[in-house]
């Protein structure tokens, strides 16, 4: 987590109870954090994780309140406490909250935001040959963990719906139409509050944009990002889930989790894999399995464009 901004005063305590919290949020949440206090409701709550919908408004719609050790999504502000002891014990689905002017209030649950830290943290430069390292190195580890095999991706959500093989592929080529096309098809499918259609396009879109931002000859990656997020997110908020269509909407601009981020950081170069790859994987129940499949599938698809853009300005 990169720790962007301190507050060292002192945080004032509420009339007959306790100070608050102190939490650090993703600067996707900046449009729902800073104005005044804004209505909103609880629609699911883990020992983990809090979630509340905003009642109105753009996206983001759905912030995460999340403990220390939880996945850390581009929406989450994260507490000083761990599940283990139990801060959300008290919080009830379908109760009413405040989110605004830097605060955040469910019941008996108030937490104040003192640092930001950014989910879209750019790569540092690299070039083709790099990516292609990576890419490698990411599938050995899948393969190790029994996520990929010489048929392709294997466990996750979607078994072996063709659909997420479909999009790799038309990606891969810069078929725009053929990509939106099969993304459109698995928007919303899977069952949960991330449905693994949407997990796949999460990784997918923010692979794409991150590294085609990274790597040399990558512009096609990031226009290709651009308008299939676009399309996906153009109607999210009534094909799936309310944390599914905001999180679409972060990985749209770039915004990544913490554990998809490690990745990525990993495909570049910058960290080793197996523990960033291994953390991946264990989120949720298929949930990380399914971000990998659609980080892969990014990843591959960058390095084949920018191949393909390398060798025709050779060969013009």
């Amino acid at each position: 987590m990169t720790a962007l901004v301190r507050d060292p005063i002192p945080l004032p305590a509420r009339p007959g109870g306790g100070p608050p919290a102190a939490g650090a949020a993703g600067l996707a949440l900046r449009p729902l954090l800073d104005p005044p206090r804004r209505a909103a409701r609880v629609i699911a709550v883990f020992p983990s994780a809090v979630y509340l919908e905003m009642r109105g408004g753009p996206e983001p719609r759905v912030l995460a309140v999340v403990t220390s050790d939880a996945h850390r999504l581009p929406n989450a502000v994260v507490i000083v406490a761990t599940r283990r002891e139990q801060p959300f014990r008290s919080v009830r689905e379908g109760r009413d909250a405040w989110v605004g002017e830097g605060r955040v209030e469910a019941g008996p649950l108030h937490v104040r935001v003192r640092r930001w830290w950014d989910p879209s943290a750019p790569l540092g430069p690299m070039r083709p040959a790099t990516l292609a390292g990576g890419v490698r190195a990411l599938e050995d580890r899948l393969t190790r963990a029994g996520a990929l095999s010489e048929a392709g991706m294997t466990g996750g959500g979607l078994g072996d719906h063709p659909d997420p093989a479909a999009l790799a592929a038309c990606c891969a080529t810069g078929d725009l139409a053929g990509a939106v096309e099969a993304a459109e098809r698995i928007v919303g499918l899977g069952p949960g509050l991330t449905p693994s259609g949407d997990d796949v396009l999460c990784g997918l879109l923010v692979s794409l944009r991150l590294v085609g931002d990274a790597v040399r000859h990558g512009g096609e990656a990031v226009w290709l990002a651009d308008w299939l997020g676009a399309a996906v997110t153009a109607d999210a908020g009534t094909r799936t889930t309310a944390l599914a269509a905001t999180l679409l909407h972060c990985a749209a601009a770039g915004a990544a989790g913490a554990e998809v981020a490690a990745v990525l950081r990993c495909v570049a170069g910058d960290e080793p894999p197996d523990t960033a790859v291994r953390r991946l994987l264990a989120v949720g129940h298929t949930s990380g399995t399914d971000l990998a499949h659609g980080v892969l599938a990014g990843c591959r698809a960058v390095l084949s464009l920018a191949s393909r853009h390398a060798a025709a300005m050779v060969t013009a």
